[in-house]
């Protein structure tokens, strides 16, 4: 299998990804969006929160994305609020490219994440990841402001939505500025859970 470029969020039914203020990451309605995840056997396992959990197609869901992802990308708004809420070991366990104009010696954590910091565009970032994924996908890990930049830049491959039955009214909309005009969408899968509703796109150039 060629290697991909690959993104995977949870959205709400009115097309928010995260509340508009980073200081609201951990808030009720954020909460509620990702509440399918937490119970997960995969993801309390990864961040080591205990034995036990769920087990099936949303678990197998969470597995398969973090197996096929070699390295990811990230900008700095997302990397700034992780930085506070991931535990010492964070989640990733792969090399992590974060696209910012702050100049930083890499970060290296417990359990296989180093924080790379690219100061030369996305596409040096994307460069440096195919590289360090040694073949397996790379996953533009957020947050939506560059989420949108790799799309309307032609350097997305596919995606997951995890929709979840939860109304945000406002904050960040995963969409919010993309070029329709460039970006054609190709239904891949569609698989309802008793949780959320995963859906994945190919994308290609229109």
């Amino acid at each position: 299998m060629a290697q991909k470029v690959f993104f995977s969020v949870s959205m709400s039914l009115d097309g928010f990804i995260a509340p508009e203020s980073p200081d609201d990451l951990m808030g009720q309605q954020w909460r509620e969006l990702q509440q399918w995840i937490f119970p997960q056997r995969f993801f309390r396992e990864n961040l080591k929160l205990g034995e036990g959990g769920e087990e099936g197609r949303d678990n197998d869901i969470v597995r398969e994305t973090f197996e096929r992802t070699g390295a990811s990308v990230m900008g700095k708004r997302m990397f700034d609020a992780g930085e506070q809420m991931w535990p010492q070991e964070p989640p990733f366990h792969t090399p992590v490219f974060v696209v910012t104009h702050t100049k930083r010696d890499p970060w290296e954590r417990p359990g296989g994440t180093t924080f790379h910091f690219v100061n030369d565009g996305i596409e040096t970032a994307l460069e440096r990841a195919r590289y360090a994924a040694g073949g397996r996908d790379v996953r533009i890990a957020g947050g939506g402001a560059t989420i949108l930049e790799y799309v309307n830049a032609g350097l997305v491959d596919e995606f997951s939505i995890a929709l979840a039955p939860v109304l945000f009214g406002s904050g960040i909309r995963l969409f919010e500025g993309v070029d329709a005009s460039r970006v054609a969408l190709e239904p891949v899968r569609s698989e309802p859970s008793p949780r959320v509703t995963h859906l994945t796109y190919a994308v290609h150039p229109r």
